[in-house]
């Protein structure tokens, strides 16, 4: 994928600087490594790369917290439009640390609030009135739920109206079960625009026969790696992409 990938016209975090979307509108697409790699040979004129430092697929970990009765998962899971997540993200390459409030309203527009912090938990001051003045939930119950592991591509369209993000490598750990999960051939697409500007990614999407469906990295990691948790509503989109994964590397 190398090869693909050095194709790509780079930019900058600077010359990204106008695509923030910290209020914005996210679709989620789930496919499979083998796509992922026809996706990227059809989309390298129509997009920029994020290049950072000579890297163009960063690594990334993701500590989610929740509450005693993980009162996030279940909200998500039930269907709840207004929800929130809470969680500690670590720019690997970069060494930044960023705590993140995530809330998505029920007009299913999501808005990011986040501090840099320098260690990999929510212990102190500063941290705790972020929490207090953002979360919903009883701040002093919040403990670690779920870890993730993953390798991300950046795509910007070339009026730099979109952001595109492309994460594969996925792995999980529960705090709770002590369960872990790999994902190596899972592959999550997300668009993330400032309403519903022209993309000319869905078109391409559409052509490889990948269609709009929801991945909540933290629900899903909870729900493959904790049997005993509620995911009745899930287990469609487990089977699903389960299903998907085997069918594609069958093609191989």
């Amino acid at each position: 994928m190398d090869t693909i990938i050095n194709k790509f016209s780079p930019i900058t975090l600077d010359e990204m600087s106008s695509v923030k979307l910290m209020n914005r509108v996210d679709t989620k697409f789930v496919t499979t490594m083998p796509r992922l790699v026809k996706l990227l040979q059809m989309a390298h004129s129509e997009y920029f790369m994020q290049n950072i430092d000579g890297c163009r697929n960063s690594a990334y970990t993701t500590l989610y917290y929740d509450t005693p009765n993980f009162d996030m998962y279940v909200t998500h899971h039930n269907g709840c439009l207004g929800r929130q997540k809470v969680r500690v993200r670590q720019y690997v390459d970069s060494g930044q640390i960023f705590l993140e409030v995530k809330n998505k309203n029920n007009h299913r527009r999501t808005r990011k609030k986040r501090i840099a912090i320098n260690e990999f938990d929510i212990v102190g001051e500063e941290k705790r009135q972020f929490l207090s003045d953002l979360c919903w939930y009883d701040v002093d119950s919040l403990k670690p739920a779920l870890r993730n592991w993953f390798n991300r591509i950046t795509l910007v369209n070339k009026g730099k109206t979109e952001r595109v993000t492309i994460d594969t490598g996925l792995r999980f750990h529960n705090y709770a079960s002590g369960i872990e999960k790999t994902l190596d051939q899972a592959v999550i697409v997300e668009l993330k625009r400032d309403g519903n500007v022209p993309s000319p990614l869905l078109a391409m999407l559409r052509d490889l026969h990948i269609f709009p469906h929801g991945f909540s990295k933290y629900c899903m990691g909870t729900a493959f790696t904790n049997p005993s948790i509620k995911q009745n509503r899930l287990k469609p989109k487990l089977h699903y992409v389960e299903k998907m994964i085997a069918q594609d590397l069958s093609l191989l």
